[in-house]
């Protein structure tokens, strides 16, 4: 007798050019011309999740007894990779790519129709964006950092006696933060806050989900029940300029904003309890007011050195 033969399930191969970030087109199925980023390649199932492709929609029964509203949640599903075509970041269009070895020995992606190299031209994007916007003069620094570089560093040395000017407080980051609750019954809610946080910041926001399952809330583990959005540099002192000087005078009844909220490591969290202070939202089009969380992050040494920078810097403190 013969043994019979077990043939092995071959597994798909992902088409070597594409990668996580990469922005590429769909070329066939009912969502061909989008356009989308490359969240994660499933190497093992020749597929890929692509940001705004192949969506799909899930609906919730309501549910009274259990105080539940119903809604729709949509996310992403995988898509085959051959389905997918790259877009040169250099010449813009969907095109095939090739790749090669460079001076270094590592590998490398071009592409076959303007020959650009993706590695090349996507580290000379990052380090020369800067530079080559100064050539051009489109660039103007924030105001509140021009204050800051002129102003106050010069005052912080004077009162503290510090006499390393790379060991001056400065801040570091912005983050802002809004907790939805609501989000747990209607998934809608969650979409309108990160619109919302996308126009007061200036910079898209990422989806918070839970880290652990309450059942008293009922909130599942990974379940999306906020946002929230990270800002450094420009950004930050635009954002900052805009809170100190429009936003926080737009509150009723305003009398500073509390002195002691500093975390003992030179921290600041504020909160506000409505958004509509900003400029940018417009009150006919938001169904319900909603609250955030702003915290300044420093580098001081402690709540006295963060304290001066924020006054310094204009930052309303109540008596």
């Amino acid at each position: 007798m013969y043994a019979r033969s077990v043939k092995q399930k071959e597994q798909p191969r992902v088409k070597p050019h594409l990668r996580k970030g990469d922005t590429v087109v769909v070329l066939s199925g009912k969502d061909r011309g989008k356009q989308g980023r490359v969240l994660r390649v499933q190497a093992t199932k020749g597929t890929a999740i692509v940001e705004r492709v192949n969506e799909k929609k899930k609906h919730e029964k309501a549910n009274p007894g259990k105080n539940v509203q119903g809604g729709i949640a949509q996310r992403e599903f995988p898509i085959k990779v051959d389905k997918l075509q790259v877009i040169c970041p250099s010449c813009g269009e969907a095109a095939r790519t090739g790749s090669h070895r460079n001076e270094e020995g590592e590998a490398t992606r071009f592409c076959r129709k303007c020959n650009a190299d993706f590695t090349k031209y996507l580290g000379e994007l990052s380090t020369g964006l800067v530079q080559r916007r100064a050539d051009r003069g489109t660039t103007m620094a924030a105001r509140l950092k021009e204050r800051y570089l002129n102003e106050v560093r010069k005052k912080l040395q004077d009162e503290f006696q510090i006499k390393n000017p790379m060991a001056l407080p400065k801040i570091e980051k912005v983050v802002i933060n809004i907790g939805m609750g609501e989000a747990i019954q209607n998934a809608k809610l969650l979409d309108t806050a990160v619109e919302e946080l996308a126009t007061i910041s200036g910079q898209k926001p990422v989806v918070t989900k839970a880290k652990k399952s309450i059942a008293s809330f009922k909130l599942r583990e990974g379940q999306s029940i906020g946002t929230m959005v990270t800002l450094r540099g420009d950004k930050m002192y635009e954002f900052l300029d805009r809170l100190i000087n429009i936003a926080l005078p737009r509150v009723r009844d305003f009398r500073g904003v509390a002195t002691k909220s500093f975390d003992g490591r030179g921290n600041y969290t504020l909160g506000i309890r409505d958004h509509l202070i900003f400029p940018e939202i417009d009150a006919g089009k938001v169904d319900k007011s909603k609250g955030m969380n702003i915290t300044i992050v420093t580098n001081a040494k402690n709540d006295e050195q963060a304290r001066v920078l924020l006054r310094e810097l204009g930052m309303p403190f109540g008596k």
